[in-house]
């Protein structure tokens, strides 16, 4: 499997989470951004919980 379909974090503002799922879906990481903080809005754990989850489980570059 190459590279390019695998699912990695990459460098970024925080975790580098969003980045990664833009890549993985060829989507702009913005996108990925503003849906986690839409979800983190009505009180945190709803955006911030998978975010956390996704950092430990998504492997670094």
């Amino acid at each position: 499997m190459s590279n390019r379909n695998r699912l990695r974090r990459q460098k970024g503002i925080i975790a580098g989470v969003c980045g990664g799922l833009g890549e993985f879906y060829g989507i702009a990481p913005f996108w990925f951004r503003l849906l986690f903080i839409i979800l983190a809005l009505p009180g945190g754990l709803p955006g911030i919980g998978p975010y956390l989850i996704l950092w430990l489980v998504i492997p670094r570059r």
